[in-house]
Parts: structure tokens; C-alpha cells; sequence
């Protein structure tokens, strides 16, 4: 599938005003969703056979017991905690976010999406690196919830 047939599926996505579409060709699906105001493209590579569906990642009993909760990647793509290269992070370790509050950017596929958190609380550890790549659900942020 063609980057330029991508752009189009997206635009159409955007125009439409929907909050997913998902097109197949060849052997490779790709699923446009849209969050809160943003768009990303996930193309993934479809498969003959049925795999067990995936389950939601569980918290520890200590994160129950502490009320600390984790805000989560929305999608697949590279972690920036920092707006660009010479400004300061996002968030830091012990500051207190409020639902709606940017967190970082994931990029996937050229487009830079703010995360926002849904969590009133603080910042208690931040658990990706700057500039790494980050899966769909993976903990980004652990939140001690207010």
C-alpha cells in the first residue's frame, strides 16, 4: 500500500468527520481512528488465521492499593516528552496533571499527536525514554490519582 493511498484514507477520515474507517488491499489493512482531535494511520499486515484477542494490560496490586493509575499510548509510534528539541518536558516526576493537560507527542507516520492526560493527580514516574518507540497500551505515565 502507497503512503499516497494512506494520505488519502485519512483526509477522507478527516472530511468525513468519523471516528474510524479501515481499508484492505493486498495482504495490509490499515485502520484510521480518531481520538479527541487526532488522526493516525496504523497499517498493519493481516494475517489467514484467528489470534486470541488481545486482553487489556492489568495493573499490579500495588498500583490498586497506592490509587496510582497509567496513562497509556493511544496508538503505535515514537515518544517525545519535549514540545521540540529546546524546550522542557511536558511533565515532570511530582507535577500535577489535570485531565486535558498535554502529557507528550506520539508521532506515527509523520503526524504529531498531543497526549492529553485523563487523570487528575500527579506525576509519580515517567516509564518511556524520550525519542523511543512505544506499542498501543503501553504504560507511558504513572499517576497518583487525586
Amino acid at each position: 500500500m502507497d503512503l499516497e493511498l494512506v494520505k488519502k484514507i485519512i483526509k477522507i477520515a478527516e472530511e468525513a468527520d468519523i471516528s474510524g474507517l479501515a481499508v484492505e488491499q493486498a495482504g495490509f489493512r490499515v485502520e484510521v481512528k480518531r481520538e479527541k482531535h487526532v488522526i493516525a494511520a496504523v497499517p498493519q499486515q493481516t494475517i489467514a488465521h484467528q489470534s486470541a484477542p488481545a486482553t487489556a494490560p492489568s495493573k499490579s496490586k500495588q498500583e490498586e492499593e497506592e490509587g496510582i493509575a497509567a496513562i497509556t499510548a493511544p496508538m503505535v509510534g515514537t515518544f517525545y516528552r519535549l514540545p521540540s528539541p529546546d524546550s522542557s518536558p511536558y511533565v515532570e516526576v511530582g507535577d500535577r496533571v489535570e485531565p486535558g493537560k498535554t502529557v507528550c507527542i506520539i508521532e506515527a507516520m509523520k503526524l504529531f499527536n498531543e497526549i492529553e492526560s485523563e487523570i487528575r493527580g500527579e506525576v509519580v514516574k515517567v516509564l518511556v525514554e524520550n525519542g523511543q518507540p512505544v506499542e498501543y497500551g503501553q504504560k507511558l505515565f504513572l499517576i497518583r490519582k487525586e
